[in-house]
């Protein structure tokens, strides 16, 4: 049996920071695995004192989880991956847009990622290609819910 092996950039990470991304992947894989609920309410509380992330903030974010998860660095780790970025981005006290919804077209599937300042950080999909279905923006971000500790923004594109 053969598999495609994603293409990974030469990122060099310091032994703290290399460890600190380890980390990120790890707890993001468990948060994977909770009901959606959950990690909604969980990702609402940490954001909270979190500035709205730059692009090349999350890009490098992105960047460092894809250069140590082979995991997260394919195509069916999208939600680890995505969980990964925006807990880098909480440690380094930013907060990338988290999102999570389906393909618009065949085939149908659901899918999350990240955004930073109204883009889609670094997918290889036209942002048309997906329909949002909720998203847990930074606190002082634009269209950011009310403070609550189960805040969730549905999505309306």
């Amino acid at each position: 049996m053969s598999s495609v092996v994603p293409h990974r950039t030469e990122v060099r990470l310091s032994p703290g920071r290399r460890l600190q991304v380890l980390l990120a992947v790890a707890v993001a894989r468990r948060l994977a695995a909770k009901p959606p609920a959950r990690t909604r309410a969980l990702l609402a509380r940490l954001r909270k004192g979190a500035r709205p992330a730059t692009y090349a903030e999350a890009r490098a974010a992105r960047e460092a989880v894809v250069a140590v998860s082979l995991r997260c660095a394919g195509d069916e780790g999208c939600l680890p991956r995505s969980l990964a970025i925006v807990l880098l981005c909480r440690a380094r006290g930013t907060w990338p847009t988290w999102t999570v919804g389906v393909r618009a077209r065949l085939p149908f599937g659901a899918h999350a990622w990240v955004e930073a300042e109204g883009r889609m950080v670094e997918e290889k999909a036209d942002p048309s290609y997906f329909r949002p279905l909720f998203s847990v923006p930074a606190e002082g971000a634009p269209g950011a819910a009310p403070d609550t500790s189960d805040d969730v923004r549905p999505v309306d594109r």
